[in-house]
């Protein structure tokens, strides 16, 4: 990702300065270089601005434009856009990452500029944002509103200082993003990038999905800062249940974070603490035994359940961020049902095999005295997990089957 500020460029695509109307209709017989999309529902007061904004820079920029809004208002939101020249279609199902994908599908612009329609973003600008796009310098260039200015009023002080932030570093740790603002929603890209991207989602979680594809597929992301401004009519944002859902869709999309580096973990940590219990190590006077034992074991097994959650994830999801943990890509690419059942049956009858000797020597005592109570949770614990490793063998086989 880099961050780039530019000036309007003098140059056009459209050459000569065209004649015909500002904005370009279904109908016209000419092919807009720049297709401008709002996804709309009830912003009556602010759409008629956003539109106007357009079409000054249109007017500037002499870019042959046509403005798209998508839209799933019940008030004079589509009447008034097209009043003013802009082609209104409507969504057959709700949702506004459904909105912007229904929208795509009639743009026609070899660029697509994409933003809100409640004045938060000053589409007048979008030029600028456009510019690097068409000099190639990069696949997609955002506004950065926090690298920017926010206007006061514009956005909640938790969205500004803690949501936006903190949803953009989750962003960049799991997909190699490198942004600033992940969650703005004034956009530029080449239309023909929505070939590579696999945009699926529905709802608010769209504007995640779009940067976190990009940047699972390398593709060059830049920033310029903007202005961010205050909203005309009512926010339909809800904070908590919209900020969940985003990351939600980041986690459920990076098996590797989600679940094989954890279950690593904690599966070598169970491992080194029964070590320790069977080894009678004492640190500072204190010794470790059957306690130590027993939360190794449970570590051990819990870790080795979630570590292989990544795997049945990766092979039955077909995730954004495919694991690249040696453990999962090892797993996924060398183990087999054969293999795995066979490691499966050898740990379970090495188990079963040192508990049937320590019930051995405690029948030798009379059944007076308990052998070393470590070495129960010992064998326990391979038999639990030779069952698990054997059944975890089929139910992957029977999705890679599946798949």
């Amino acid at each position: 990702m880099s961050s780039i500020q530019t000036q309007d460029s003098p140059e056009t695509l459209s050459g000569e300065r065209d004649q015909s109307p500002v904005l370009l209709d279904a109908d016209s017989d000419i092919t807009p270089t720049v297709s401008v999309v709002m996804p709309t529902m009830n912003e009556e007061e602010g759409i008629r601005e956003c539109i106007e904004r357009v079409k000054r820079a249109v007017d500037r920029s002499g870019h042959l434009t046509e403005v798209v809004i998508s839209d799933d208002s019940d008030d004079r939101t589509p009447d008034i856009a097209r009043e003013l020249g802009a082609i209104v279609v409507e969504p057959d199902e709700p949702g506004y990452g459904y909105a912007y994908r229904y929208a795509f599908e009639h743009c026609r612009g070899e660029y697509i500029i994409i933003g809100d329609a409640d004045t938060t973003y000053d589409f007048e600008q979008f030029p600028k944002l456009l510019d690097p796009v068409i000099r190639g310098e990069a696949d997609m260039v955002m506004g950065s509103r926090l690298e920017g200015e926010i206007e006061p009023g514009a956005m909640p002080a938790l969205h500004q200082y803690v949501g936006n932030p903190l949803l953009t570093r989750f962003l960049n740790a799991f997909y190699d993003a490198g942004v600033s603002d992940a969650h703005s929603g004034f956009r530029a890209f080449r239309a023909d990038i929505l070939d590579e991207l696999k945009l699926e989602t529905t709802g608010m979680e769209f504007a995640s999905e779009m940067i976190m594809d990009a940047g699972a597929r390398d593709l060059t992301i830049a920033e310029i800062p903007i202005v961010y401004y205050e909203r005309e009519g009512e926010a339909t944002l809800e904070s908590f249940r919209d900020g969940w859902r985003h990351v939600r869709f980041m986690l459920l999309n990076a098996p590797s974070y989600l679940f094989s580096i954890p279950g690593l973990v904690m599966g070598l940590l169970g491992l080194l603490v029964m070590v320790v219990a069977v080894s009678n190590v004492s640190l500072g006077g204190a010794s470790f035994g059957t306690h130590t034992a027993i939360a190794g074991s449970l570590l051990t097994l819990v870790g080795f359940q979630v570590a292989n959650m990544g795997a049945f994830a990766t092979i039955g999801s077909d995730p954004i961020q495919r694991p690249n943990d040696p453990f999962t890509n090892a797993f996924i690419e060398h183990v087999t049902l054969e293999r795995m059942s066979t490691l499966g049956l050898a740990l379970f009858l090495a188990g079963a095999g040192y508990a049937v000797w320590l019930v051995v020597q405690w029948a030798q005592t009379g059944f007076t005295r308990l052998p070393m109570v470590v070495g129960d949770v010992v064998a326990f614990t391979a038999i639990v997990l030779g069952v698990q490793i054997v059944f975890n063998a089929f139910f992957m086989s029977a999705i890679a089957t599946r798949e």
